[in-house]
């Protein structure tokens, strides 16, 4: 999950859309205080954070993320004003890991949010689990038991999506609008596919895909799962 901070809404929804539709669960905020809330409630896996903001600048955001041991250690991108040289030189003085200047290209920061996530993938901090499933956004890898599992784009994104919202049980109509963007009227089995080959692909792990019969699925480290209804 990727947490935005940009008080633009014009920029803020544009970058969520385009994270979003490239397999990142992206959450946008416009004032420092719901993006605190939402930290103290949820930790997400890299934080976009602009320096401009009503409320208090950035910069004061930055340093109070990092001086929370629970957030010290959460990647961070600064959004800073192309001319703003000073600015820049803070952020990274203060803790930023990388920034990216006003205007930028949407391809610029997809690259930078994916080495970033790479590279705290690599050092151990960024990584989805779910028993034996481990789940890397940066390159869109996925592991079970260790062993590297091959999916489809649909079938990334559902595990991905029931990973980050390990426990919770969601319906294959929420699914359907979640993975595919739209009502599947009348093909509602689709999702009842793509959770059977999905576990198939997963083998042992396909256990922590879970079905709860009449309401819908979830992913939970669970040792048995029921047949799909």
């Amino acid at each position: 999950m990727i947490y935005m901070l940009e008080d633009d809404s014009g920029i803020r929804n544009f970058v969520m859309y385009a994270l979003n539709n490239s397999g990142f669960e992206t959450v946008g905020f416009e004032t420092p205080s719901a993006f605190r809330n939402a930290l103290d409630k949820k930790k997400p896996d890299l934080i976009l954070l602009d320096i401009m903001l009503p409320e208090e600048d950035g910069i004061s955001v930055l340093k109070k993320i990092r001086s929370e041991p629970s957030t010290a250690k959460l990647p961070v991108i600064m959004l800073t004003a192309k001319s703003a040289e000073y600015d820049k030189v803070e952020g990274l003085d203060s803790g930023a890991d990388d920034y990216v200047t006003k205007p930028f290209g949407i391809m610029e920061l997809l690259s930078r949010v994916k080495a970033l996530l790479r590279r705290t993938a690599e050092n151990g901090r960024n990584y989805i689990s779910v028993g034996g499933i481990s789940i890397y956004p940066s390159g869109h890898e996925v592991t079970a038991d260790g062993v590297k599992v091959i999916l489809t784009l649909k079938e990334y994104e559902l595990l991905l999506w029931l990973a980050n919202h390990k426990g919770e049980v969601f319906s294959r109509e929420t699914l359907l609008q979640k993975i595919w963007g739209y009502d599947f009227s009348g093909e509602s089995r689709t999702v009842d596919v793509h959770i059977r080959t999905l576990r198939a692909k997963l083998g042992r792990c396909g256990e922590y895909i879970k079905t709860i019969r009449g309401v819908g699925y979830k992913a939970e480290e669970a040792e048995s799962v029921q047949e799909d209804f």
